[in-house]
């Protein structure tokens, strides 16, 4: 079991054992301090020389930067010292020590480029800043889950090895799988339709799907994580109405129990939960509004999709989080149900200010129509046999949506990369660590 004492629980007067990082090392020659982290904050080691054996010393002021050590002694209070309280050593142990060159620096004096900090992943999430984001984000996951649960969902879990892709064969990782092709699964949309045919009728996934797209931006990655949702005897503004639902209860997990975590990343003064509900706007009066922002070379026409600029633009302008909603059938999945008149579907976006979050609607829960869809866009029906053939034994009405989880983070803490909102990003350049 693991006895010692954490550091932010460290109180004058306690005997404790602390264990942790060396932080820093101030000497100021009769007196000495090292500082010593831990999970849970820091707390100042005080080493005055003349009173104590020189072998303490020794060990305790000749450590590297970085290295593992534990100390006993007493606990005093000291008002100077950064947590009010300092320990007098009786003991230093060494633990595991480190080479006294870092590829970077944890203490963050010295600024180390993205790359230089995913490829030591490790020594970067020592940085309380760094620290904070995944936290953060798994507060996040926590709270999205309990939202789920409190919508009537069943945490389900999907394969992500597939013989067929979601959208067809473009964007897939293929893989040898025993001899045969198979890919790597790019969302769970299928697997999520089916059981909202079987009794679960409500459910929710979190995990990883992958994208084989040549983009290289800021904002896109190769392996991601998706937070699904599809529910029965739902219609597409049913399920914007639980987008929002989770959005929200996302901020809310966060402003609630992430008050350190806010307040080591500059943001405990601006993070505001979303208040009120957010705009649903038409595609067509979505690009009536970019038209009329003048930010394009070109104006965008029915049945463009929004580009980059447009999406910042509109954007810029609605201040929120903000669903666009009516799309063109002819730009949608082929798994989107249509409207009435065959033109729009019901499927919709959640678009943050800065990014696109979420896209979702309605299913097509009409076998016929189903097959009709696949033959429209190019696909093989045959091929997804085990997908349609449950459409012709009762499956009901049904509609959801997939979030980007590393998006909802990036955006929520306004970061500048995604890959910084990952522990260890997969992109078109990066397949280790």
């Amino acid at each position: 079991m693991d006895e010692r004492t954490y550091t932010a629980d460290a109180e004058p007067g306690d005997e404790a054992t602390v264990a942790g990082w060396v932080h820093e090392i101030r000497d100021l020659g009769g007196i000495a301090f090292l500082i010593l982290r831990d999970t849970t904050g820091k707390i100042q080691i005080k080493f005055e020389k003349d009173e104590m054996d020189d072998d303490l010393v020794e060990t305790g002021l000749g450590v590297h930067r970085e290295s593992v050590i534990r100390v006993a002694g007493a606990v005093e209070e000291e008002e100077r010292a950064p947590t009010g309280v300092e320990i007098v050593p009786d003991s230093v142990e060494v633990v595991a020590e480190a080479d006294p060159e870092l590829p970077l620096d944890p203490s963050g004096k010295v600024d180390a480029e993205l790359p230089t900090r995913l490829d030591n992943r490790t020594l970067d999430l020592r940085k309380d800043e760094v620290k904070a984001i995944f936290e953060i984000r798994a507060e996040l996951l926590r709270s999205v889950r309990e939202a789920f649960r409190g919508l009537g969902c069943t945490e389900i879990n999907t394969p992500k090895i597939v013989a067929t892709g979601t959208e067809g064969g473009t964007e897939l990782f293929p893989i040898t799988y025993f001899g045969e092709e198979a890919f790597m699964n790019q969302s769970p949309q299928l697997f999520k339709q089916l059981m909202v045919g079987s009794g679960l009728e409500r459910v929710f996934e979190i995990g990883p799907i992958f994208r084989a797209e040549e983009h290289n931006t800021p904002r896109h990655l190769n392996e991601a994580t998706s937070i699904d949702f599809e529910s029965a005897f739902f219609d597409e503004s049913d399920a914007m109405d639980a987008c929002e639902t989770v959005v929200r209860a996302a901020y809310e997990g966060v402003a609630e129990n992430c008050a350190d975590q806010l307040d080591a990343l500059g943001l405990a003064e601006t993070f505001e939960v979303p208040d009120e509900a957010f705009p649903r706007l038409s595609y067509e009066e979505a690009i009536e509004r970019i038209n009329a922002t003048g930010e394009l070379d070109e104006q965008l026409v029915w049945g463009d999709d929004l580009p980059t600029e447009g999406e910042h633009a509109l954007g810029k302008e609605m201040g929120q989080h903000y669903f666009i909603t009516e799309w063109p059938s002819e730009i949608k999945p082929f798994y989107i149900k249509d409207k009435d008149d065959g033109q729009l579907s019901t499927g919709f976006d959640l678009m943050h200010p800065s990014m696109e979050l979420v896209s979702g609607g309605q299913r097509e829960h009409r076998y016929d129509h189903l097959v009709d869809g696949f033959e429209q866009q190019g696909l093989d029906p045959d091929a997804f046999e085990y997908y349609t053939k449950m459409f012709r034994y009762g499956m009901p009405p049904h509609a959801g949506w997939g979030l980007g989880g590393e998006r909802l983070v990036m955006t929520m803490l306004g970061l500048d990369n995604i890959r910084e909102a990952v522990l260890f990003p997969r992109d078109r350049q990066r397949l280790s660590p």
